[in-house]
């Protein structure tokens, strides 16, 4: 693919299951990936649930681990971890001085998170999804996935999910990080990436 290696080294974050109402933090999965090759590397740790240190926890995992150097990309599942413990993009790309791709399966919708939010007064959390700028469309034949982007132009954001799209409807290091994390929180992975 013209301007992208094949092993372009990504890390994918996605977070475990949790119990809404009862769990206090929720175990995060960052999975290096090459491409849509195989797995170089793993880190965890955790979050608060519906809490607000999602981007700098992120951000600490991924400049301490010893893959750091070695990284091109952050590919988030969604804006969000832990509930409603939002991510901003912008953030966390300077921070790591890497750029981001959050890929969401269904159409994201902003509006009702906005409200939500606003419901459960946390509204300086708006500011982060706003900044993620309007979601795209990835189409895949009759399915299509929906992304944001962050540090990386449009172009060169939809040639990285192209290479990375293998099986299925998400990129392979999301679909991975799913895997493992939701196998760890659940003793087996269950339901779809």
């Amino acid at each position: 693919m013209q301007g992208i290696k094949k092993e372009i080294r990504i890390i994918a974050i996605d977070d475990g299951y949790f119990e809404k109402f009862k769990s206090k933090q929720c175990i995060v999965v960052g999975v290096i990936y090459r491409g849509a090759e195989f797995i170089d590397g793993l880190i965890s740790f955790k979050v608060k649930v519906d809490g607000n240190d999602a981007t700098t926890r992120i951000a600490r995992a991924i400049n301490k681990s010893k893959h750091k150097g070695q990284l091109s990309l952050i590919m988030l599942n969604g804006i969000a971890i832990a509930g409603f413990n939002v991510i901003d993009i912008e953030a966390l790309s300077k921070a790591t001085n890497l750029p981001v791709i959050i890929v969401s399966r269904k159409k994201p919708r902003p509006k009702l998170i906005k409200e939500t939010l606003k419901k459960l007064k946390q509204e300086e959390k708006i500011k982060a999804i706003e900044k993620a700028g309007k979601p795209k469309t990835f189409n895949l034949g009759k399915k299509k996935i929906y992304f944001q982007f962050y540090g990386i132009s449009e172009d060169k954001a939809r040639k990285i999910l192209k290479a990375t799209i293998k099986r299925g409807h998400m990129p392979e290091p999301l679909r991975v990080a799913h895997i493992i994390a939701s196998g760890i929180t659940l003793g087996e992975n269950k339901g779809r990436v």
